[in-house]
């Protein structure tokens, strides 16, 4: 710690926080927020990022500073950085208090609802003085959505699991993007109490929540998923075939691109009704 104090002080001694001043530098601590500089317009300011930050492509030519629960500090002082962007609710705070404690500003940004996208674009435009090209990316994403939520109005529920992995199975809370957005489309999350944003879930606990449908992202193994519902064959989601690879960052992210995630669930979920109906009726 006593070295990055030195590097830190030598920084501030150089004068390089002045400089900053008029062109940003930003360093984001998890995928989202990289993503969602670059939804406010902002990409260019970016000077380095977390592991797993993969959106727009042009992320791939910068620095990573670690993941989203353990940030190499010596690297971060070394981009010296005017912003860095913490995940409010995912960065540890003893991270950000190291960080702060090194003479950096550090923001911490959090997105609880799906509305909450628009609201973080535009206070990074404020931050980063692109509040035009944030305004209007709100105000799309913002019609966008409320078009979806017109579309799929009073969609009869479905009882929904986002499972990741299979040994063991986790799957997310009412906290998480994932179950906010299969809500716009009457996806009803089964494990919605589970006491943290993600947790592991006993194929017990599966069996007896009894879910209708089945999100899994793409990147998972196909075949495990398959082998594990053909072990609770007696939920309606293994019964009708309702089981959904999806692109996991478009509906885990709280970012604009979330709005293609949703279309493509609430397309999925509509197939599942389909498939429920007729599992119903051949009974």
């Amino acid at each position: 710690m006593a070295r990055l104090k030195i590097l830190a002080a030598a920084w501030l001694a150089a004068g390089l926080a002045c400089a900053a001043a008029a062109a940003p530098r930003v360093v984001t601590l998890a995928p989202h927020l990289a993503e969602l500089v670059c939804a406010a317009g902002a990409c260019e300011d970016l000077v380095g990022v977390s592991a797993w930050s993969d959106f727009p492509a042009t992320l791939d030519q910068l620095p990573r500073i670690g993941d989203a629960q353990s940030v190499n500090l010596e690297a971060v002082l070394a981009l010296r950085p005017s912003l860095v962007l913490a995940w409010d609710g995912g960065t540890p705070p003893e991270t950000v208090a190291r960080l702060r404690g090194l003479g950096l500003r550090v923001e911490r940004l959090r997105v609880r609802d799906l509305d909450d996208v628009a609201a973080a674009l535009e206070t990074l435009g404020a931050w980063l003085g692109t509040e035009n090209l944030a305004r209007r990316a709100a105000a799309d994403y913002l019609a966008r959505l409320a078009r979806l939520r017109a579309r799929w109005q009073g969609a009869a529920p479905v009882r929904v699991v986002y499972q990741i992995e299979t040994a063991p199975a986790y799957s997310v809370n009412r906290d998480s993007p994932i179950s906010r957005a299969l809500a716009v489309c009457g996806g009803v999350n089964v494990f919605a109490d589970l006491p943290t944003l993600a947790a592991p879930v006993s194929a017990e606990a599966m069996l007896a929540a009894q879910p209708e449908a089945v999100f899994y992202g793409a990147e998972e193994n196909a075949q495990a998923m398959r082998a594990y519902w053909a072990r609770l064959a007696a939920t309606p989601a293994a019964r009708a075939g309702n089981l959904f690879a999806v692109q996991a960052d478009r509906l885990a992210r709280a970012t604009p691109r979330l709005l293609d995630g949703i279309a493509q669930a609430c397309a999925d979920l509509d197939l599942a009704r389909k498939r429920l109906s007729a599992l119903r009726a051949a009974k």
